[in-house]
């Protein structure tokens, strides 16, 4: 039987990746129309360009989602959840762009599969983070016998 956190963290993730990627789609293909963004000082790709535009958004669920109805059991105050969570994205972030450049430039793979294959790399990534640092619902504890880490939930 599956964790009832872990259930939560597979639906709340699953809809706001689902999201993500959804928007990800609208924004390279008709917002941006595949076109580059000149900021005058620097040009970015649009499959960079989209990340950019539709990250806010998912941040901003993802962190209500995870803090409301994933990680209810959570004992860390919310302004600490909200910074760790923003450095766990962090994280996500660079995953991102390194996937995305290499799927995209290096592998040839069209920007919204290379998109989808990053996701499964980060929700990976995210799920481990958030669960041991972010909101500290999993602990890696000594066992007193053993002296080895084992996980508590």
């Amino acid at each position: 039987m599956i964790p009832p956190e872990t259930f939560r963290y597979a639906a709340t993730g699953g809809f706001n990746t689902m999201l993500d990627i959804f928007l990800y789609f609208i924004f390279y293909n008709f917002i941006l129309d595949k076109q580059n963004v000149d900021l005058g000082f620097v040009v970015i790709s649009p499959y960079i360009a989209a990340f950019i535009f539709v990250f806010p958004i998912t941040f901003s669920t993802g962190f209500l989602l995870a803090k409301y109805v994933t990680f209810i059991d959570s004992p860390l105050r919310g302004r600490i959840q909200l910074i760790r969570y923003g450095i766990s994205v962090g994280g996500s972030i660079v995953l991102n762009y390194i996937c995305l450049k290499l799927f995209v430039e290096y592998l040839f793979i069209w920007p919204t599969v290379a998109k989808m294959f990053t996701t499964v790399i980060v929700v990976i990534y995210s799920y481990l983070i958030q669960r041991y640092f972010t909101f500290k619902t999993g602990r890696l504890q000594r066992s007193p016998k053993t002296n080895s880490l084992t996980s508590h939930q």
